[in-house]
Formats: structure tokens, sequence, C-alpha cells
């Protein structure tokens, strides 16, 4: 067994989830990188279709978010970034692949795109941190996360609609705050029994 493996096979301070899929050559881990960054992308834009429309709001409730946050913190700040990135650039290109399969760099709904390209970064920091080792931890780091979709998407609703800033919070943060919690608690039982599995298969 090469060093690679072996050490992909461990859970270590600083790894995050992608870290334990085993490459046995500096080729191998490109090649997988790739992969996971392409597969990041594409499973944002799957749950993005899981969309429930929002009566008076033009943001629908999606799985988009959780998604990318799962990203984040599963292939780290620089992957996750990455696979975010893609999802964004594909998706202004014209893949429908945006909320209830939309595409465009026209939509009122696009900061909030944006704003998952910074937590990605985020949370895969945090996760590096410890940040997606424990339900607590992982709840802040959840938190962190939303937050900073948040900050850049609810302006960017606001000026992109002509809303007024305290308008976009009630139609585009208001009403997502109970799905957020339960978001989060999904995210606090995921990643930690994620990683105590790896644990004991290490």
């Amino acid at each position: 067994m090469s060093a690679l493996t072996s050490a992909a096979a461990t859970p270590r301070p600083g790894a995050v989830l992608a870290d334990l899929l085993p490459a046995s050559s500096a080729a191998r881990a490109r090649v997988r990188d790739a992969a996971l960054v392409v597969g990041g992308a594409a499973l944002t834009g799957i749950a993005a279709q899981i969309a429930l429309p929002i009566p008076g709001s033009p943001v629908p409730v999606t799985g988009q978010t959780f998604a990318a946050l799962l990203v984040g913190a599963g292939l780290g700040a620089g992957r996750g970034f990455l696979a975010l990135a893609l999802y964004a650039v594909a998706g202004v290109a014209g893949m429908p692949w945006f909320a209830e399969a939309s595409s465009g760099a026209g939509l009122p709904t696009l900061g909030y795109v944006m704003g998952m390209l910074l937590a990605s970064v985020a949370v895969g920091t945090l996760a590096r941190r410890g940040g997606d080792r424990g339900a607590l931890r992982t709840a802040g780091t959840m938190a962190v996360g939303m937050a900073l979709i948040y900050a850049v998407g609810v302006p960017y609703l606001a000026l992109s609609t002509g809303m007024s800033l305290g308008e976009a919070v009630a139609a585009g943060l208001v009403p997502f705050l109970i799905g957020d919690a339960l978001k989060a608690a999904l995210a606090m039982g995921a990643l930690p029994a994620a990683w105590k599995l790896a644990g004991r298969k290490g």
C-alpha cells in the first residue's frame, strides 16, 4: 500500500471527507479531485430541482443550499469552491440546473448562487479544522455558510427586483429559516456519522 493510499484510509486532523478517498499516485489524486468537483456541481444542480415555490417570493425553497454546503464541507475549501464555480458558470452559460431548471445571468436569485461560492470556502475551511466532526460544531459550520449565502443573496435580490432591503429580507430570508434549521439538523447527523464510519473503516 502506498503512502498516499494509507494516508487517505485513516481520518486525520486537517482532513475533509474527500481526502479519505484513496489515490495511489499524484496523477490519480488529480483525477479524483476533478471527478469530485464535477460531481459536486452535479449534486448541487440536481438538488436545486427539489423546489417548493413560496407565494409572494421569487425565491423557492430548494435543496440547493444544503447540497452546496455539503459539497463545501465534504470536499474542502478549494475543491468545494471549484465545484460551486463550475455550477455557477455553467448555469449562467445556459445549463438549466439553477432552481426550477432555470439558467442565465438575469435571475434575481443569482446572488444566492454567488453566496454559495463564499459559503463553500468558509464551510470547507471550518471542516478542515474539525467543524464537521461533531453535532454542535457542524451546526455552527452550517450556520456560518447559510449566513454568507443570505448576506449576498438578499441584497442582490433587492437590487435586481427593486425591493427595499426590508422587503427582500421578508421575501428572501424569513420564509426559509425553518427549512434551514431542518437542513442544519440533517447535516448535524450526516457529517459526524460519516466521520465515525470512516474511523471504523480506518
